[in-house]
């Protein structure tokens, strides 16, 4: 009875994504999902990324087989589970945005939770106590712009950068990511408000 559960639950999620555990308990015991866990990932429905962390893998569009797990959603199923909220610094951010080309081998995520390290294949996801200062108050979206923007800083703020922070969120999202970024340093909250001028007239020219 819980495996059908815990499958209802994985195909009801798209591709991509991560859980643990923690994310069935409510269907049974802590045993119980562990083993059902198990017995899925060894049939291929699941992959396992981490001890305890496992995948709804993404089919991959260049080979047979499926894609490497998104390190930014396995960063995000570990803090579920610990309870831990975390915020990209400006170098993860900016690739979670495509602000760069650089493929980054440290995921480094600010928390309030404590400092650790999680090896993934060839990289790392490490997680930084730190105040999260002025991007507290943000929306997970709203931090990860600013903290990529910050990243990349003013100077190498051009078309393409902006077209790039433009795909970021639909258009109807920057209406809140620009209320709540009002707090934000200036020449960051201008950018934030061109981004949002392109994504809106994208979708008015696909009208």
């Amino acid at each position: 009875m819980i495996t059908k559960q815990v499958i209802n639950r994985i195909y009801g999620k798209k591709r991509g994504w991560c859980f643990t555990p923690k994310d069935f308990l409510d269907l049974g015991g802590h045993e119980a999902v562990w083993q059902t866990l198990s017995r899925l990932a060894k049939k291929g429905l699941i992959r396992k990324v981490l001890r305890g962390v496992y995948e709804y893998p993404v089919k991959s569009r260049l080979q047979e087989g499926f894609a490497s797990p998104s390190p930014d959603t396995v960063a995000q199923a570990i803090a579920r589970t610990n309870g831990w909220t975390i915020l990209p610094d400006e170098n993860t951010a900016m690739t979670i945005l495509g602000l760069t080309t650089q493929i980054s081998a440290r995921w480094i995520y600010l928390t309030d939770g404590p400092n650790k390290k999680y090896s993934m294949d060839t990289l790392t996801i490490e997680f930084k106590r730190a105040p999260l200062r002025e991007t507290s108050k943000l929306s997970r979206n709203s931090a990860i712009l600013v903290h990529g923007i910050k990243g990349l800083g003013m100077d190498h703020i051009n078309d393409e950068s902006l077209n790039k922070l433009a795909a970021y969120l639909p258009p109807s999202g920057w209406k809140k990511t620009i209320q709540e970024c009002r707090i934000v340093n200036g020449w960051v909250l201008e950018t934030i408000k061109k981004a949002a001028a392109i994504s809106c007239s994208m979708e008015a020219g696909n009208d």
